[in-house]
């Protein structure tokens, strides 16, 4: 191993100057005891810009937003015990959408390791199955290996978080810095180059097919292959459904683009996937939400599967192409083995199928009623945003009816501008993510489309982005309720609402809040100010903004197929599904 030396420091300063060899610039943290000898050289760097949060949680999806907003590996810092615990969910989250993060966390020092010793934790041992690796260092010499392996490995291959656990006493001896200039890791290898082989199969498969479907995961967005799925879509006119991860991979507004798939996907969609003879898989993982009853889901389809991790093929649905490697070069084989193939006069029939699809969407096209009762409808006020906004803004979104209707409702036309938690679902994801994306892509709108619920668990960050100049935009879809648990509840528990009345009709007031918070606090209470309040909101670029839209309280989300159901039962309105038959493929 290679390596670049310089004389000796303490560890923690080893820390510090790893973190700028390794191209940080910007980290997201509190100190703490543990932590605490890292924070002192911290204060001379002149490339680091530690921004100071209110709640470890804010900090790891703070990372995460920065991440997704730079495709560069975002950065975390915390204490031990409860500041590492704290930064558990924001390391499963990142774990379960594959985002590249390293998360640094101090320990007790290593002679206490184990004796229960104050703010002690084996966070090592925590975050074990939701990390693709982690580290507990105790020598100082260690140090700045452990950081250059940990953010070679959360970038590399599919992205995901790295933790690196340091004792205090490692932060505060001395040691020689020794930066590797290269990393070898035996047995971690990802495989990026697809075999030419299962390529080639993949492209035979595609031109008999009759039925075909470019079923998108959101790995084409971290792969950064929009372009190439675009080229690929383009030359074979097969249709694309995007995940709720992959929206914006493929523009919303494309003829082939057949909307999201899943438990609130287009009926076009969903019914493209179900009466499919070929899926065409690109760095998506057979997820539950997208699957419905697995052994319903696209019965009659044949699959490829290309994806980075090797243990996805298979592991919900069996591949007859699997095809390991990174998706942006395994498209671009892709699109050479079919223009060869075509080059020998073959061409895809789908010209029936396209007549089936566009009656589809035809028929049961993705749509809203406004409420009877002139209240504000939640999916016009999204919907007006994304319009007003413009398709470079990005939006995050908290989880439950509005991040469905964020992900319905606004066009995505460029890949990057959608950051939610998809995988794990994480209530107060959108306020920090947005901080995140903001500090990484200062010169564009950042929404976070909040509900009141979600807002409540991470609002405090807002503190954190007037200190720091960091003038997000923050939509609250206030329905005063826990709106998709009382959707479940409307439909399935014969509407007996059980503690998912918020009651937050001024409690608290949301823009008293923002105003507390040193941020401009702004109402929507009709459908007539929309516009208006959405357009002011726009214009203040001085500080964050938290725009409380009093929205329809029995608003929900369709269309809908409920959890453990097929998706051939899919409603696209309360006891309406579609008419259709499903059929075996042709």
């Amino acid at each position: 191993m290679s390596t670049e030396s310089t004389s000796s420091i303490t560890g923690a300063e080893s820390l510090v100057r790893s973190l700028e060899h390794a191209g940080v610039t910007d980290l997201f943290g509190i100190p703490g005891g543990a932590i605490l000898p890292a924070y002192d050289p911290l204060m001379d760097s002149k490339k680091l810009r530690h921004i100071l949060v209110r709640h470890e949680q804010g900090a790891g999806h703070a990372a995460q937003g920065y991440a997704l907003a730079t495709n560069r590996v975002g950065v975390c810092m915390a204490t031990s015990g409860p500041g590492a615990t704290n930064l558990v969910t924001p390391i499963a989250d990142a774990y379960m959408d594959s985002v590249a993060m390293v998360a640094i966390t101090g320990q007790v020092p290593s002679a206490a390791i184990g004796t229960d010793a104050f703010q002690e934790a084996d966070i090592r041992g925590i975050t074990m199955p939701i990390t693709k690796h982690n580290y507990l260092v105790t020598n100082a010499a260690d140090i700045s290996r452990a950081i250059a392996e940990a953010f070679h490995i959360a970038g590399t291959g599919r992205p995901g978080p790295v933790l690196v656990d340091i004792s205090k006493d490692a932060l505060q001896a001395s040691t020689d810095f020794v930066w590797p200039t290269n990393i070898d890791l035996p047995g971690y290898n990802p495989v990026t180059k697809p075999n030419s082989k299962q390529v080639k199969e993949a492209a035979k498969l595609i031109m008999e097919s009759r039925k075909p479907v470019f079923y998108v995961g959101g790995g084409v967005i971290k792969a950064q292959a929009a372009k190439e799925l675009y080229e690929l879509a383009e030359l074979t006119g097969i249709p694309v459904v995007t995940t709720l991860m992959a929206r914006g991979a493929f523009p919303d507004s494309h003829r082939q683009h057949l909307g999201m798939p899943g438990m609130h996907g287009t009926v076009a969609a969903v019914g493209a996937l179900q009466k499919s003879d070929l899926l065409i898989t690109l760095a998506a993982r057979f997820d539950d939400r997208v699957t419905g009853r697995l052994d319903s889901f696209a019965p009659f389809a044949a699959v490829i599967h290309a994806d980075i991790d090797p243990a996805e093929i298979g592991k919900n649905r069996e591949a007859d192409v699997p095809i390991v490697g990174d998706v942006k070069e395994t498209i671009i084989e892709l699109i050479a083995a079919i223009k060869a193939e075509m080059k020998s006069g073959k061409r895809i029939e789908q010209d029936a199928w396209w007549a089936e699809l566009n009656q589809m969407r035809t028929t049961y096209p993705l749509g809203y009623d406004l409420p009877n009762d002139g209240s504000v409808s939640p999916q016009l006020v999204i919907q007006r945003l994304g319009q007003i906004s413009g398709p470079e803004t990005i939006f995050t979104s908290g989880v439950g009816q509005h991040q469905m209707w964020a992900a319905q409702f606004i066009d995505y036309e460029v890949p990057g501008t959608w950051m939610n938690s998809g995988g794990l679902g994480t209530m107060g994801f959108a306020v920090p993510a947005a901080m995140g994306a903001k500090v990484g892509a200062p010169d564009k709108t950042v929404w976070a489309i909040d509900g009141d619920g979600c807002f409540q668990m991470t609002n405090q960050e807002l503190a954190t982005c007037a200190i720091n100049d960091i003038p997000i935009k923050v939509g609250i879809i206030n329905n005063q309720s826990l709106g998709m648990v009382r959707q479940w509840q409307t439909l399935f528990y014969n509407s007996r609402y059980s503690n998912t009345d918020l009651q937050t009709h001024r409690i608290p007031d949301f823009v008293k809040l923002a105003d507390a918070y040193g941020c401009h606090g702004l109402r929507c209470e009709s459908p007539d100010q929309i516009d208006a309040v959405i357009e002011k909101a726009m214009s203040l670029n001085d500080a964050p903004v938290v725009v409380d839209f009093s929205v329809h309280k029995d608003a929900m989300v369709w269309p809908m197929v409920s959890a453990g159901a097929s998706n051939d039962e899919i409603k696209y309105a309360r006891d309406l599904a579609p008419d259709w038959e499903r059929g075996d493929a042709e």
